[in-house]
């Protein structure tokens, strides 16, 4: 979720050690007359140490105080968006400091601008997609798409757009900006890498209305919205198409459905969507399984199993040749 520049190594048994450790690392190249900050901390098996807020402002007080010696002046905090994120990673005695090179964490995009409880991040449904082997050559739907994070995530990889492309990294707002020039180069090699178009249909479709519009708005914010056909359907209505291609759905596994029937029984929903598979043959179907009940009542033998994690819920990664 994020790259760390290491800035220093010491030892820090306690807060002062802390703060005379923290104090030796040279950030001034990072830092302005202007330019905000942020710390967080993660401590491990350190009684002095054992608060990670604590902690963090030792950091914090180390940081201003060396750059008002040093520089002059000293940044202000703000820990919402900070234009430099430091992190502390405290084992023991043993201390590292960072600086954040991405700032937001990498699976945001920059395409989520409308919301719905609990969405899939983008990094895991790319991963869905990779580990389940989805093609860009063949034909894509995802019949309960919510927010639409899996039918943008193919897209953006069928049309070979790199991920985060159109979002914004700390790094672009460091003091020293030097190292901007070799990053707009970069940034021109993967936009002129873009394909036109998706080489294959891709159909998102989702029994909410509210939900389509969600993901019509994602999609267009990603710039792959002319690439989507979106639907507003039950997944009960699919029909199969020629040729032949990839079903891919991150089923609802919580006690509440989605849909104007949130009551629905769940089993109902999972014998719904093994109708549905069994007809369409020829297809793949790539399922991110949250609730164990939905690979017994499909009752397929599964060619890929993958264990992933969903937030804090474990779920499974299946792959089944219809």
């Amino acid at each position: 979720m994020r790259v760390l520049l290491e800035m220093g190594s010491f030892a820090a048994a306690d807060a002062d050690s802390l703060y005379a450790g923290t104090r030796t690392a040279d950030l001034r190249r990072f830092f302005g007359s202007r330019t905000t900050l942020a710390v967080t901390a993660t401590t491990h098996e350190n009684p002095e140490l054992h608060h990670s807020g604590f902690a963090a402002l030792k950091v914090k007080d180390a940081v201003v105080d060396a750059l008002r010696d040093r520089m002059g002046h000293r940044p202000n905090v703000d820990v919402k968006n900070p234009d430099v994120s430091l992190v502390l990673h405290l084992r023991g005695s043993d201390a590292r400091l960072f600086v954040d090179l991405a700032g937001d964490p990498l699976h945001r995009r920059g395409y989520r601008v409308a919301m719905a409880d609990a969405p899939l991040k983008e990094s895991l449904a790319a991963a869905v997609l990779a580990l389940g082997g989805v093609r860009a050559e063949q034909p894509f739907v995802d019949p309960m798409t919510g927010t639409g994070t899996l039918a943008i995530e193919h897209a953006l990889a069928s049309r070979n757009i790199a991920p985060g492309l159109r979002r914004a990294f700390g790094f672009e707002r460091w003091a020293d900006q030097s190292h901007l020039p070799l990053f707009a180069r970069l940034k021109q090699a993967a936009q002129d890498c873009r394909l036109a178009k998706a080489p294959c249909p891709i159909l998102a479709r989702d029994l909410l209305t509210s939900a389509i519009q969600s993901a019509r708005r994602n999609a267009q914010a990603a710039g792959v919205a002319e690439d989507i056909l979106f639907e507003v359907a039950d997944i009960a209505t699919l029909v199969s198409r020629d040729p032949p291609g990839t079903i891919c759905m991150n089923p609802p596994y919580g006690e509440r459905l989605p849909g104007p029937d949130p009551e629905q029984p769940l089993d109902e929903l999972y014998a719904t969507i093994a109708h549905t598979l069994d007809l369409m043959r020829g297809w793949s179907a790539v399922i991110l399984c949250g609730n164990p009940l939905l690979a017994r009542i499909l009752q397929r033998k599964h060619e890929i199993s993958h264990r992933l994690w969903n937030g804090p819920l474990e779920a499974r990664l299946l792959v089944y040749r219809l």
